[in-house]
């Protein structure tokens, strides 16, 4: 692993100045979300997500931990293109993607001053990264996936067995003392990710699980096994969430979308159950004969 994740991104040794005051609110904003533009901010209108989580919820460390969606030089590799909506878009619709999906709530006015603040916390934190903005270590872990659907008893047994003590029995996490947003957050129920978050799809929840699971895991060191992390990931994306409407304009060319997608349209004829479970092999077949298209997710 490259050093760039060793550099300095403690926004509490930058000065007073005007620039580093925003990248500072940004920071903040990324750590206490709900505080900013959660649902009980003080004000409505800036109720810009929908759920008590915060960013660094899934994007850790502040968005500097490898293999956790990190951050570091995310701003770089924007304008990107995006199956979902089928187009390049704009690191600012990425984080309104993240709004209205991770967050359950709606999309912040690209002149906000939170939007602001938050992209200019990325650029600072991308300083060190090259100038094409990729790193050893963007994205999560990837796993061998298991060539059989999800075992949701072991899923169980495996949350009872190292989830619990920070996400609760019932997946409702647990709160911080003191205002909203949470020190574990919720993996299901009112308050979590919905239905339309990259995080429901089984391999992605697999991945970032395998590298960071249970809290204070290492990449280098994993707790779980592949086969842990697949049964576990599918047992929490079978639990009652919110759901996102409109879910049918995700992926106008559905071809792009991914195998564990977990709801409908498909361009293939395999049911909801195993685009939500498993076994992909034979769907990743299928697509690779049909298309020519080799479908890692």
């Amino acid at each position: 692993m490259v050093d760039i994740f060793l550099r300095d991104y403690d926004v509490y040794k930058l000065d007073d100045s005007e620039d580093h005051r925003e990248v500072k609110l940004g920071y903040e904003i990324f750590m206490n979300t709900a505080q900013y533009i959660g649902p009980e901010n003080g004000d409505p209108i800036k109720a810009y997500s929908g759920n008590n989580l915060a960013c660094t919820n899934c994007h850790l460390a502040a968005g500097t931990k490898p293999y956790s969606g990190p951050l570091i030089g995310v701003i770089k590799r924007f304008p990107q293109y995006r199956g979902r909506e089928d187009k390049i878009g704009t690191i600012e619709e990425r984080i309104n993607g993240c709004m209205e999906r991770s967050m359950n709530g709606r999309m912040m006015p690209e002149t906000a001053p939170e939007m602001t603040a938050l992209i200019s916390y990325l650029k600072w934190l991308g300083r060190y990264a090259p100038d094409d903005g990729k790193i050893e270590g963007q994205g999560f872990l990837e796993i061998t996936i298991p060539e059989r659907a999800v075992d949701l008893e072991k899923g169980a047994q495996i949350f009872t067995l190292n989830c619990v003590v920070c996400h609760t029995a019932e997946g409702k996490g647990m709160k911080k003392p003191v205002g909203p947003g949470y020190l574990y957050p919720p993996l299901w129920g009112d308050d979590s990710y919905n239905n339309g978050a990259g995080m429901t799809r089984v391999i992605t929840a697999a991945q970032f699980i395998k590298g960071n699971m249970p809290f204070g895991v290492q990449y280098t060191n994993p707790t779980l096994s592949d086969e842990e992390a697949y049964d576990v990931a599918g047992y929490i994306n079978q639990q009652s969430r919110p759901v996102k409407p409109h879910l049918e304009k995700d992926f106008p060319d559905l071809k792009k979308k991914p195998v564990s997608t977990p709801y409908p349209p498909y361009v293939d004829d395999f049911p909801i159950e195993q685009h939500q479970l498993g076994p992909f092999q034979p769907i990743m077949a299928f697509y690779k004969t049909k298309f020519n298209m080799e479908k890692t997710k």
